[in-house]
């Protein structure tokens, strides 16, 4: 993660640039470190891959906004979820971004938009994004979980597998671009003759077609069903935070690539903590005996429960703070601290007995506000508070 260059930079783009500006940036390096044009340079062909996960993120506006706010941490998750692009390789590349380099007038120099390296087609049509909850408790956010989920979603065809054929026999080489995937036209300008490539309308730039489809899919080379994915969640997320397990989505349309699983985080609230940022925020209810006299208290933490020492005199509105009892960043050494906000109760019913004591008390010169100098306003404990 730490090696991990800015998106931006990758791309040399601003943070404000516009969706095509980024497509027009990631088309210009993915073009000058193409495979094709770097044979057997494998520091291009990383650079290539680079651009690809910048595009990936930069393009998509949920993954470009978890990045904007909390970046590599924010579209990652210890290795399963986020981008997979060192991992990836060129025929996932180009099944996902081909369009982009068959726009090109010189498309045919790199196969077009639905070829990969070494001119291989790309199948079928890339399954959809899938997106669910995931409710989380403060003691899974602190220290981080694996979670078996069963997932409702498109899968693979097993009978054909994925092919969305009845049987081998059944799929034949498109007719129409000879099993290319691409239709080249030749138009006359006034440049001289000029040529461009484009997806078979046919075979949607499969090379293939179906003859007899698959009883148990109809031909789409997948069917609904379930299938349990296992999450790794990093410790320290928050609510609202999307993590990405690339390829565990809706299956492709006649193995088409996978889309993705899109986890959106939840927090369960605690019966007696607060979360406050990195910060674990408890409310403690002291009798005016012991903040008087002062004791030796439990209060809850995140971990379980701690023993904190109650100075005598302790005012309401004092704030205590247990040291990195709070929660983690992401992918961070960063760790917040457990607060605790003191509230003296005051009786609400007393006896007639417990009255009299105390107006006798009241009238004594150590029952009077005599508040220190050094004593923090409210306003003052509540910056301390998030500081």
């Amino acid at each position: 993660m730490a090696n991990k260059r800015d998106y931006y930079e990758v791309l040399g783009v601003q943070k404000n640039a516009s969706a095509d500006e980024i497509k027009k940036a990631y088309r210009k390096v993915a073009m000058q470190h193409h495979p094709d044009r770097n044979p057997g340079d494998k520091a291009a062909e990383e650079k290539f891959k680079e651009a690809a996960e910048a595009y990936e993120i930069l393009s998509d506006a949920d993954k470009k906004a978890q990045y904007d706010r909390y970046g590599h941490a924010g579209v990652s998750n210890n290795g399963r979820g986020g981008f997979s692009g060192g991992g990836m390789n060129m025929e996932d590349i180009f099944s996902q971004f081909g369009d982009i380099f068959g726009d090109d007038l010189f498309g045919s120099f790199f196969g077009g938009g639905q070829r990969g390296r070494g001119g291989q087609r790309s199948r079928g049509v890339r399954g959809s994004n899938l997106r669910i909850k995931l409710k989380l408790t403060y003691e899974e956010i602190a220290k981080g979980v694996s979670k078996n989920i069963k997932v409702k979603k498109y899968i693979g065809c097993t009978t054909c597998g994925g092919s969305g054929a009845k049987d081998k026999g059944s799929v034949q080489t498109c007719s129409t671009c000879g099993g290319s995937g691409q239709v080249r036209r030749v138009q006359n300008t006034f440049l001289g003759q000029m040529q461009t490539v484009t997806t078979c309308p046919a075979c949607n730039g499969e090379g293939t077609t179906i003859t007899a489809k698959c009883g148990t899919c109809k031909g789409e080379g997948r069917i609904y069903g379930e299938e349990t994915v296992t999450i790794d969640i990093p410790a320290g997320v928050q609510e609202g935070m999307q993590l990405n397990i690339s390829g565990r989505g809706n299956a492709g349309e006649r193995g088409g690539s996978p889309g993705d699983l899109i986890i959106l985080i939840e927090e369960e609230q605690h019966k007696e903590l607060q979360r406050e940022g990195l910060n674990a925020a408890y409310e403690l209810y002291l009798s005016f005996t012991d903040a008087v006299f002062g004791t030796q208290i439990e209060v809850p933490t995140i971990d379980g429960r701690a023993k904190i020492k109650i100075p005598p005199g302790t005012q309401s509105g004092k704030i205590f703070r247990l040291k990195g009892k709070g929660f983690p960043a992401v992918n961070s050494y960063e760790k917040g601290d457990q607060l605790i906000h003191v509230n003296v109760w005051t009786p609400q019913n007393l006896t007639a007995e417990e009255k009299a004591a105390l107006e006798k008390l009241s009238h004594s010169p150590n029952f009077k506000p005599h508040p220190d100098k050094n004593e923090k306003g409210f306003f003052d404990k509540i910056k301390e508070m998030f500081s």
